[in-house]
């Protein structure tokens, strides 16, 4: 099964005082033959090699020189994995610290090698082995609430799940006591009468006698090999040769699960330290969720409150300038009328509705109460289509009432609220300016901005207004909706010559008499700004999820010092680089993503609270959501990587060496 020629292996500790390299050898020359079926005892003084031999008889380690043939195949040579391979399918290992995961119980540690050969922790197939070493009622108890010698039981099992040919045990009875070591020995000898190799490593005269062959080593070298009083000879048995075995393949979906599974269970063993990786995420996902929904909310109540001002409108207004002419005399400023308004509607294409207006502060009296209002408008009936103000109470009044110049008037929310309470105000007589209105509608409920108050409104017939109001003879500005928004440009280029013309504005002065207000080009510059905020400040919360990444891989780092035993426990049983840097990635995604999904949950109250409390307008898209949560994942796979690899790049031996 075993043979070995001439192995060497040997470190540089430091230099002599001439400054050469000053070589010790841990293996010196050593040749040795194991047949199938032997019980191997491996006897020296400290530093003599023989736990060097054990770990390159078990693939842990590799020579420096010489041949190693392992049931026919050279695998000095071999790469890690390869050798991971190997060891999972032919060789069982027993350490004399137990190395069993304090997280896992019995059987769990029993079936972890299936993880790696298998693809899955197949419980079941672990019963068996548990059985054999008589632990079965101990199965569900985890290693702290075992016995030293029911530990050592559990790593038997444990190197039996994959039905090796060869056992390699280091010093299986150095930490027990002489019942606990009798029962251990016992089992050994049961296991090499039903045909598994045993290869022990021992300080003891009395065990390495209960062995078949007794190698004694000394400085490298192999002194002696003998036979004991429990030799008995064995028929030749030729064993199936390595590469004829083939490692179990599991579903690449299953195999994920297992290892998330895992990182589950690993990281709920430290709660505080998984809790403190995943508070630098969840912050970050949650304020991402919560400024993303803030400027999503921004933009959607500027783009209800400037569609309350109308599509495709231009606003005219007077430039104040003062020009000569004989409409208004000499020196007198250019001033828009009515007239002006329904000219433009007749004469100018493309333009489908216009409305005159005026407008100034009023004071609002009903009853024994009073309200100044900055916003009382005079305008006419089209005015309620073109800027979506049609009542949901009453109605808006008609152009007939409007050249009646009838005290009718239409009323915001605010209004109704400071001057009628819960009354309903239909029908009510109010004063503006001290001039009695007649209340016939109610208008829509558009809200507040940080300087406006739409609803703080009352709006009356523009030639009432102009005449019984302000005592005006002209009007303040002119709206005019186009047919289409590819129709503004010209239209306000029109309108602008027709004002030139009906006012006998001179060449001049042409470009400061009237003024046109695109309200597209408002919104698009209202829009584009609430986007722009809501990418910084979604760009100012992608900063925490940044430092929660950090985090995520310092304690990864941490985790990994912590671990390195557990890593060199897991090599030692079958794992490839692979499987150990998916195991550490896993743990990494875990805790992001369900960092991300608490911070989602999280992000989503902030914006409740300031909805209700701030009376901010928030809105959560699920894109925000999806995209905070995948980015979440995405920082544990980035940060993760770096741990991972460097866990997966750990020599099994120098694992298991550390301290």
């Amino acid at each position: 099964m075993i043979e070995i020629r001439q192995l060497e292996k040997k470190y540089v500790m430091g230099k002599d005082p001439q400054g050469a390299p000053n070589v010790v050898y841990a293996l010196k020359g050593a040749s040795l033959k194991i047949e199938d079926g032997e019980f191997v005892a491996i006897m020296g003084p400290s530093g003599s090699g023989k736990s060097t031999l054990m770990h390159i008889l078990g693939l842990l380690d590799t020579p420096d020189s010489g041949s190693y043939l392992l049931n026919g195949k050279e695998v000095s040579a071999l790469k890690e994995d390869e050798l991971a391979v190997s060891r999972r399918e032919a060789i069982g290992f027993i350490f004399q610290q137990f190395n069993l995961l304090p997280r896992m119980n019995a059987l769990e540690n029993v079936a972890l090698p299936l993880l790696y050969s298998e693809k899955q922790l197949n419980t079941e197939k672990g019963k068996p082995p548990l059985e054999q070493v008589g632990l079965t009622p101990r199965a569900h108890h985890r290693p702290n609430e075992l016995s030293g010698g029911q530990q050592q039981r559990v790593a038997i099992a444990r190197a039996l799940v994959n039905k090796p040919r060869m056992i390699l045990a280091d010093e299986p009875t150095g930490n027990l006591d002489s019942a606990s070591e009798k029962e251990i020995m016992g089992i050994l000898n049961q296991l090499n009468e039903s045909g598994i190799t045993i290869v022990i490593v021992t300080h003891e005269e009395e065990i390495g006698h209960q062995a078949h062959r007794l190698i004694r080593m000394r400085d490298g070298q192999i002194v002696s090999d003998e036979k004991t009083a429990h030799w008995k000879p064995r028929p030749p048995k030729q064993a199936p040769p390595l590469e004829n075995l083939k490692p179990g393949k599991g579903k690449p979906l299953a195999e994920a699960w297992e290892y998330f599974h895992q990182g589950f269970k690993t990281l709920l063993a430290n709660k505080i330290r998984t809790g403190l990786s995943m508070l630098g995420i969840l912050i970050g996902v949650a304020a991402v969720v919560a400024m993303l929904a803030l400027g999503r909310g921004a933009q959607k109540a500027i783009e209800a409150q400037l569609a309350s001002l109308g599509s495709n409108l231009l606003v005219l207004r007077s430039g104040g300038m003062r020009v000569g002419g004989v409409s208004q005399g000499a020196g007198s400023v250019a001033r828009l009328t009515t007239e002006d308004a329904a000219e433009i509607k007749d004469k100018v294409p493309g333009v489908s509705r216009t409305a005159p207006i005026v407008n100034g502060r009023g004071q609002i009296t009903f009853l024994n109460k009073n309200w100044s209002t900055p916003q009382v408008l005079g305008v006419t009936p089209a005015y309620a289509q073109m800027h979506a103000s049609e009542p949901d109470v009453g109605r808006f009044f008609s152009e007939d009432e409007n050249l009646k110049r009838l005290r009718v008037a239409v009323i915001g929310r605010t209004i109704i609220r400071e001057l009628f309470g819960e009354q309903n105000p239909i029908g009510e007589m109010i004063k503006v300016n001290k001039v009695n209105f007649q209340v016939i509608g109610i208008l829509p409920e558009k809200g507040a901005t940080g300087f406006r108050d739409q609803d703080d409104i009352v709006v009356i017939p523009v030639l009432t207004a102009m005449h019984r109001v302000f005592g005006k003879t002209y009007v303040d500005s002119i709206d005019i909706e186009a047919a289409s928004a590819s129709d503004t440009d010209t239209v306000q280029e029109a309108s602008l010559k027709l004002m030139q013309s009906r006012h006998r504005i001179p060449v001049s002065q042409s470009d400061d008499a009237f003024q046109i207000r695109n309200m597209a080009d408002i919104q698009a510059a209202l829009s584009e700004s609430s986007k722009t905020m809501g990418a910084l400040l979604a760009s100012i919360a992608a900063i925490s999820l940044l430092v929660g990444g950090i985090g995520i891989m310092n304690i990864m780092l941490v985790s990994v010092t912590e671990r390195t035993r557990e890593i060199g426990l897991r090599k030692a049983i079958g794992a490839k680089r692979w499987d150990i840097l998916s195991q550490f990635l896993a743990e990494s995604i875990v805790i992001s993503a369900v960092g991300g999904l608490i911070g989602i949950l999280l992000g989503w109250g902030i914006t409740v609270v300031l909805s209700k409390v701030a009376g901010w307008t928030t809105s959560i898209s699920p894109s925000s959501v999806v995209m905070s949560f995948f980015f979440s994942a995405s920082i544990g796979v980035i940060f993760g990587i770096y741990p991972a690899r460097k866990a997966s790049l750990l020599r099994p031996i120098d694992a298991l060496r550390y301290e």
